[in-house]
């Protein structure tokens, strides 16, 4: 582990005062919380755990550290022993998460980042722990700001990183925002900790590391910290608003079918201001299809397309009027086959929380029952629940299949169930997709008024 070095004005290590107040704003803490740090070894990481401890045992909760060993350099897997060790000596339980398999060659750092928080997140449902805290920090928040800027990004970029987000079962909290780098590693120093400086963040292949080799120029013409704190404030302001505006019009407007598809009133969706009507389709679009975010000419060319009478496919969904509405299903050719163990449990096709009965005796491809499917087994025995889907939900819905049989359909939301030979229904399907269509509202740090 290595010493680093503080910048001017970061003398003072934060304070348990200080973080506690930081914790409050957050808000959303059972009684006794159980919390989960990422921790690098890293000075900003590690001050995070010195701080979390303090804070947990004051409320009688649990903390548990988790380290990411991404397995790109030689030395990771010391680094780790290393921390696993550093946290024996605290008294911190500590877990090492490994990232198995091929890297890839472009665009290593976005998948290191997608593991880490994929791995993360696996362990804190296993550990039952609600809360995952990340040591992003003020300088973090600043260049996360001035890379969006420069790459063209909108409000909902230039609001950076936000202090709480919901990641499926996880709340991820940042409780660092507010802080400076230096002033983390004044709060090792003042417990005579020493850290891990990753060379990664002074490699100039990396996009942050250029960044941070022109922070004195870039200071010097105002475009220091602070400064791209408060682009973030702002926007996060403008984004927290527009994202309410959003959710008002979805609860007016949206109904979710437990078959995986979403439907959307014309009329509300259409007299809403462009820019959230153009929101509430994207977040349509995530919760059925997956999808990432989407750019705004293609949301708006499908707006366009709908109030002209017709659709198209976007985000790997097809979006229609169906019956007087506007109906967002999964598009056919985007659904994805995997093979499930008897017992095993899955979120299919992103959308699915998939669990298969003991009662197979081999594993079993889950893929979407498709057009033969329907017309080959469903269609002829008469679940007219399941007739009443449009053709294009029905399609692709999950079904159970061992080589060209067709076994099972698992039961979704308790209604429906289709099995071979007549036996009752004991795999169940429930609409829980990754991206969900209420979302939190974003929050804004702000030194004035703490967290809204």
């Amino acid at each position: 582990m290595a010493d680093g070095t503080a910048g001017q004005g970061d003398s003072a290590p934060v304070t348990a005062a200080e973080f506690g107040r930081a914790m409050a704003a957050l808000d959303g803490f059972e009684p006794a919380p159980a919390v989960a740090v990422g921790l690098s070894g890293g000075g900003d990481s590690l001050a995070l755990v010195l701080l979390m401890r303090h804070w947990v045992a004051e409320r009688g909760g649990s903390l548990l550290t988790l380290t990411v060993d991404h397995g790109l350099r030689a030395e990771s897997t010391d680094e780790a022993s290393a921390i696993a060790q550093a946290m024996a000596r605290l008294g911190v339980p500590h877990r090492v998460l490994r990232w198995e398999g091929e890297k890839p060659v472009a665009g290593l750092q976005a998948a290191a980042r997608e593991a880490r928080h994929r791995l993360l997140a696996d362990a804190c449902v296993e550990a039952g722990i609600l809360h995952l805290a990340l040591a992003h920090h003020r300088d973090d928040q600043a260049e996360t700001v001035l890379l969006r800027l420069a790459r063209g990004s909108g409000t909902d970029g230039l609001a950076g990183m936000a202090a709480v987000r919901a990641d499926g079962a996880v709340r991820v909290i940042r409780p660092l925002l507010g802080f400076s780098h230096g002033r983390l590693l004044e709060t090792c120093r003042a417990a005579g900790l020493d850290w891990i400086e990753d060379p990664s963040n002074r490699n100039p292949r990396f996009a942050r590391a250029r960044l941070r080799a022109a922070r004195d120029v870039l200071g010097g013409e105002g475009l220091d910290a602070d400064r791209l704190c408060e682009v973030a404030r702002r926007a996060g302001r403008a984004r927290a608003a527009l994202e309410q505006a959003t959710a008002d019009l979805l609860a007016q407007a949206a109904v979710i079918h437990p078959e995986g598809w979403i439907t959307l009133a014309p009329a509300p969706l259409f007299a809403a201001p462009e820019e959230i009507a153009l929101r509430a389709l994207a977040q349509a679009l995530a919760a059925v299809g997956g999808a990432g975010p989407l750019r705004d000419e293609a949301l708006a060319r499908l707006l366009g397309s709908l109030a002209e009478g017709r659709g198209g496919t976007l985000g790997g969904c097809v979006v229609r009027l169906h019956r007087g509405a506007v109906m967002v299903a999964r598009e056919p050719a985007s659904v994805e086959h995997r093979l499930v163990s008897p017992g095993g449990r899955v979120l299919w096709d992103g959308r699915f929380d998939l669990r298969l009965s003991n009662r197979w005796e081999q594993p079993l491809e889950v893929r979407a029952l498709g057009i033969a499917g329907w017309r080959e087994r469903v269609g002829r025995s008469g679940h007219s629940r399941l007739s009443g889907l449009p053709a294009l939900v029905r399609e692709t819905l999950p079904s159970l299949w061992l080589g060209t049989e067709m076994l099972a359909i698992p039961m979704i939301g308790g209604a429906y169930g289709f099995c071979a030979d007549g036996q009752a229904p004991a795999d169940c399907a429930i609409f829980r997709p990754i991206s969900l269509l209420g979302r939190p509202a974003f929050t804004v740090v702000s030194d004035r008024r703490g967290i809204i």
